[in-house]
């Protein structure tokens, strides 16, 4: 009796054993810096990725954003520890390649993963490869700053056409005669936005300087020939809004939104990711009047719009087994055809099978928006540009304050050029 038990026992164990390898799990470690509702949606699509895939297992960990999460994934990725994939702010592309933190992505790659170059905006792929074109990362998005407005207020003036769209703001003339309406019938702050912090502040200057065809880098040299004039011209633009009180004085991120909701501005420039704080509001019933959102108005010479892309990296590490390899980039290629749900937190997916669908075509104002991804402005491709950059603290630090009246256009940029200049040399 007692061998018959052994033998049953030890099958037991064979059998079970034999199972656990037949659905032995890749565990795939992820690491993001998504909070609010990114990072609501992205656990969503995390939770559904795992529920599909019985041999794939994602374990996710959200970092801080910003210079703590860098710095995070340059250090583990330094001694081997970094994970198997990770989110990536394609403008800090030019920093990973010079501290060697990510992994070349080969045609071979995108084949695994189900996809190809030609399903990316044009502008989103030239963001995420190098200059002579090896792709380095896969874009997720194309985020960008887009005009919220208040229709309600809008509705009846030349302002906003027949769809309810913003029109008739085809330069800086037009949009100030705009917001100097709005102050004039009760907006105490007509265009609102991040004025006191670096952020809020280089995308308005950024989307100025970008629509006049301005660069802040040319082959090495900060805000070459006539860029340096284009730069002047836009924190002047700012500098005005400012003295006539058509923007805030010193306004956090969160005052600038507050503002807006608030109907203290009729006009919001802020990114993508606002809309879901604008649809609860509507939907609760606490915003109090029509809300949409367009892509920024082309006010200069050109339609451009500061940009950034969330995008899929993996770090360079020689270690990871062709089964790890395999297992994230099925993770990538589903996530870029389940993108749908990640365009609810206002992003414009950067695969264009989705924003070409039809159910893409019935999200609002997603859909209304959309073109910007075409006119996308990216930061200029360099270590010292990007997410938590020198030039976010040149801003910061230079801009922000001219803005305000505590310097010139003119010693704000030739700071800023000298500044940045010298981190080059």
């Amino acid at each position: 009796m007692k061998n018959v038990i052994s033998k049953l026992a030890a099958t037991t164990a064979l059998v079970v054993g034999l199972s656990s390898s037949a659905w032995a799990q890749v565990e795939v470690e992820w690491w993001d810096f998504l909070a609010g509702g990114d990072g609501v949606r992205m656990k969503a699509l995390i939770d559904e990725f795992n529920a599909e895939h019985p041999d794939i297992e994602i374990s996710g960990t959200t970092l801080e954003w910003g210079l703590p999460f860098y710095t995070k994934v340059r250090t583990a990725v330094a001694v081997g520890q970094g994970p198997d994939i990770m989110t990536y702010h394609l403008s800090r592309l030019p920093l990973a390649l010079e501290e060697d933190v990510l992994s070349p992505i080969s045609e071979e790659d995108l084949e695994t993963a189900g996809i190809s170059k030609g399903d990316f905006f044009e502008a989103s792929i030239r963001a995420a490869s190098t200059d002579d074109g090896q792709l380095m990362a896969i874009p997720f998005d194309i985020h960008s700053i887009v005009a919220h407005y208040n229709r309600t207020a809008l509705e009846g003036t030349k302002w906003l056409d027949g769809d309810g769209n913003l029109t008739n703001l085809n330069s800086i003339e037009a949009m100030t005669e705009m917001l100097t309406w709005a102050k004039e019938n009760g907006f105490s702050d007509p265009l609102s936005y991040q004025t006191s912090g670096g952020g809020g502040t280089w995308r308005m200057f950024y989307t100025l300087l970008s629509q006049q065809g301005g660069e802040i880098l040319t082959d090495g040299e900060v805000m070459a020939g006539d860029n340096f004039d284009k730069a002047v011209t836009a924190i002047q633009t700012l500098a005005d809004w400012r003295s006539q009180g058509l923007i805030p004085e010193q306004a956090s991120y969160e005052a600038g939104v507050a503002l807006f909701s608030g109907k203290k501005a009729v006009l919001h420039f802020n990114g993508v990711w606002e809309v879901p704080t604008f649809k609860d509001q509507t939907e609760a019933g606490t915003l109090g009047f029509e809300w949409f959102a367009n892509e920024v108005p082309q006010m200069m010479d050109q339609p451009a719009t500061w940009a950034d892309s969330h995008a899929f990296a993996i770090p360079n590490d020689p270690e990871m087994s062709d089964e790890m390899r395999n297992a994230v980039l099925t993770v990538i290629g589903w996530m870029q055809e389940h993108s749908l749900a990640w365009a609810g937190a206002g992003h414009i997916p950067a695969y264009k099978p989705t924003v070409q669908s039809a159910e893409y075509a019935a999200l609002e104002p997603n859909a209304t928006y959309a073109s910007l991804a075409d006119n996308a402005a990216f930061d200029p491709r360099s270590k010292i540009a990007g997410v938590a950059s020198p030039i976010y603290d040149a801003v910061d630090n230079l801009i922000a304050p001219a803005v305000h009246g505590f310097l010139s256009a003119e010693d704000a940029a030739a700071q800023m050029k000298a500044q940045l200049q010298g981190l080059l040399n």
